[in-house]
């Protein structure tokens, strides 16, 4: 989990993330996306940012289509995060899986949301084969998140 592959989002990104932020903290379903809150790792300061949690088997995490971002680090770091849409905030710890756990997961997140992350993916589909998803796992970081009450 070392790699440091990171794809930066241009300003058209940043200003469309924005966007989805605004429309999720009023409360606007927009395909089960949800506003990520996790503290900086230098600042302190609440860091959020639109992302797309998948649950899989019962379990929900966190993929990093766009790899080793700023809020993947800074979710290394503080180990506990916060989805947030509309009123509704739920606490999580957040455990890194390992590479050799990830196919699985990457399938069912580009089952769900290769229309909005195919140009970070490298070529990887839900149709993919374990080896070529194996073979992506370390540009892509993913979280098991575990709800704190």
């Amino acid at each position: 989990m070392t790699a440091t592959h990171h794809q930066e989002s241009g300003r058209l990104v940043r200003t469309s993330n924005a966007a989805v932020a605004a429309l999720l903290r009023l409360g606007v379903p927009l395909f089960g996306a949800h506003v990520l809150g996790v503290r900086g790792r230098t600042s302190g300061q609440l860091r959020t940012v639109p992302v797309n949690p998948i649950d899989v088997d019962g379990i929900r995490y966190l993929v990093s289509p766009r790899g080793h971002t700023q809020w993947v680090r800074n979710l290394r770091a503080a180990g506990e995060c916060e989805l947030r849409r509309g009123r509704s905030t739920r606490r999580y710890g957040a455990t890194e899986i390992v590479d050799a756990d990830k196919p699985a997961i990457l399938r069912a997140y580009l089952a769900r949301w290769e229309w909005q992350v195919r140009p970070y993916v490298n070529g990887c589909t839900a149709d993919s084969t374990d080896a070529k998803l194996l073979a992506a796992a370390a540009r892509h970081p993913v979280f098991r998140l575990a709800e704190q009450r």
